[in-house]
């Protein structure tokens, strides 16, 4: 459906479907051609489907993303691998939801200095330039990192992170996108039935491990792949991209 139609406003937990999935080499994969209509779908049924993105992407670089370069604007985004919970306004802008970041910013406790301090020197991490509010993230070198920063993680009280053999994020005790989209969906009264959860790297593993219909899309990290393939409830899409979660609908019979 490429025809834009207005609708009166619905919550989205009324919606029929909901679409939480992670951004680069998900929401963001696939040919152009593919993207455009996939996108162009999301836009024409907005009456009927709820967005929310589930990203390791910081509030900026989201609201660049559905501004200026045509990707859907979400209803709500869980952002930066977790720590963020917002909605998202007409103007593009999130919104934190403080009943829900009140638990992350309190397990966080103003970490980032110290874990700053304690990981000086390891081998394989260069601090990424991006200031976040509740985690810490850094470039890694697969064959530099020395695992001792596994345990250096572990003994701030705090989780460490590493995904696609490049990403090495450090979150409060507990925090993830997982966890957070939970906490998300439960707080908008959302029946996770309706709700397929999409991602290609580890750090989408604790949400697509929650039990809801979910899919790795075709172009996923070997590594999630292995994770998920006991899971009846992940579909191991063949399809890259956009394409592959256009799949997963179809499997899961999630949308008519």
């Amino acid at each position: 459906m490429t025809r834009h139609e207005t609708f009166p406003t619905k919550s989205i937990a009324d919606k029929d479907f909901i679409l939480a999935t992670d951004l680069d080499g998900t929401f963001l994969g696939g040919t152009e051609d593919e993207r455009r209509q996939f996108y162009d779908w999301i836009e024409g049924t907005r009456a009927r489907v709820g967005l929310i993105f589930v990203t390791g992407r910081d509030p900026g670089y989201v609201r660049e993303l559905t501004r200026k370069r045509r990707v859907p604007k979400p209803d709500y985004v869980v952002g930066d691998v977790g720590t963020t919970i917002a909605a998202v306004d007409e103007d593009h802008f999130l919104n934190p939801i403080p009943e829900l970041e009140g638990e992350i910013e309190k397990a966080w406790n103003n970490a980032g200095m110290r874990v700053q301090a304690a990981l000086q020197g390891v081998g394989g991490l260069r601090l990424q330039s991006t200031g976040f509010r509740f985690r810490v993230s850094y470039d890694m070198d697969p064959d530099q990192f020395e695992p001792r920063a596994l345990d250096i993680v572990a003994g701030l009280g705090l989780d460490a992170l590493v995904s696609d053999h490049r990403f090495f994020d450090v979150l409060p005790k507990d925090v993830s996108k997982g966890p957070s989209l939970l906490r998300l969906l439960t707080h908008l009264g959302v029946d996770s039935r309706k709700v397929l959860v999409a991602g290609d790297t580890l750090n989408d593993l604790s949400m697509l491990a929650m039990g809801l219909p979910a899919v790795a899309v075709g172009n996923s990290e070997p590594a999630l792949l292995e994770r998920v393939a006991e899971l009846p409830h992940v579909h191991a899409a063949r399809q890259q991209g956009v394409a592959g979660i256009a799949e997963a609908i179809l499997h899961h019979k999630l949308f008519a």
